[in-house]
């Protein structure tokens, strides 16, 4: 059963007129069939053109969706012998930040990638996707052995930002990413990120600081949240629809400005609705990526880093 967000109210009204409409002709020898057809028919067009629309704050609403696909989703969808690897050696193992080795069309790489959950207790479990200190150093560990190995790198972002308790503070939350984002920069093979649902200030870029870097149709990427800047701006978060409009926080915005370089494509009615689908096309584009990538030396790699970042916001 989907969940509808609140500017798909007219789309949840007719798609329980559709159930209903299914539901009377149960048992029933008269042929709805017709009319059901209509209905659908009705329903698609209206998705479509809903989400053909979508504003920037809607298009937040959709990037944090409770069934959007998330990291383990993904590897179950794309990756192939996913091999998690745990801690950091030096303080513990984080949740909300997962890694190991995978393939991905029998290309052996490194995957690393926020895991939200998706229900209360994994949620919970995951930290929401928040990574703390240890998080990001495991991280850097297993970008530390794609290296070494001479695999390439990829990393799902999906966090509203690193977590902000005051644990991960004492234990070095700012060096940590400031760390994790040096070593997406110095390494010696292809890397690439995609801002997969939220991209959230440090603890996305710490984890997207790649030369190529993608991002899902409407996904969200920002240094702050609309509801965090419209509380600092406007003192009240209901001013949230007109910050996320004013950041410029959706993938369309973000790939005129340069600070991403290609958008992936959703399915019709966002990745929730079929995330087999959203899968599929991410993992093409990443194995692009990745094709045209693998011909770069190591200065070429690393230059192509540094210049990508520097030029943002030159023009």
């Amino acid at each position: 059963m989907i969940s509808f967000l609140e500017f798909e109210k007219p789309i949840a009204q007719l798609e329980a007129r559709i159930a209903e409409l299914r539901s009377a002709a149960e048992g029933d020898d008269v042929d709805i069939s017709a009319e059901l057809k209509r209905l659908e028919d009705k329903s698609a067009d209206l998705v479509a053109s809903t989400y053909a629309s979508l504003t920037p704050w809607q298009k937040t609403q959709v990037a944090r969706h409770p069934a959007r696909p998330h990291f383990r989703d993904f590897v179950t969808h794309i990756f192939d012998d996913f091999m998690p690897l745990g801690g950091d050696r030096n303080y513990g193992d984080d949740d909300a930040i997962l890694g190991g080795f995978a393939k991905l069309d029998g290309r052996k790489i490194v995957l690393i990638g926020h895991e939200k959950g998706n229900d209360t207790e994994s949620r919970l479990k995951h930290n929401f996707g928040m990574g703390k200190p240890e998080g990001y150093r495991k991280a850097i560990r297993l970008m530390e052995l794609a290296d070494r190995f001479g695999l390439p790198v990829v990393t799902l972002v999906d966090t509203s930002g690193a977590f902000p308790g005051v644990e991960a503070e004492e234990r070095g939350q700012a060096e940590a990413i400031a760390r994790s984002t040096e070593a997406c920069l110095a390494l010696g093979v292809p890397m690439v990120s995609t801002i997969v649902g939220e991209g959230g200030s440090g603890g996305a870029v710490a984890l997207a600081s790649a030369e190529r870097v993608l991002m899902f149709e409407h996904a969200i990427y920002s240094v702050i949240s609309p509801e965090g800047c419209a509380s600092i701006l406007w003192r009240t978060a209901e001013k949230a629809p007109d910050a996320a409009e004013a950041m410029k926080v959706t993938a369309q915005h973000l790939k005129k400005l340069g600070v991403i370089d290609r958008i992936v494509k959703e399915p019709v009615g966002g990745a929730h609705r079929d995330p087999a689908k959203a899968a599929k096309n991410l993992a093409r584009a990443i194995g692009e990526e990745l094709d045209a990538l693998e011909k770069l030396s190591v200065k070429e790699l690393r230059q192509m880093r540094d210049e990508r970042f520097l030029q943002i916001g030159s023009n």
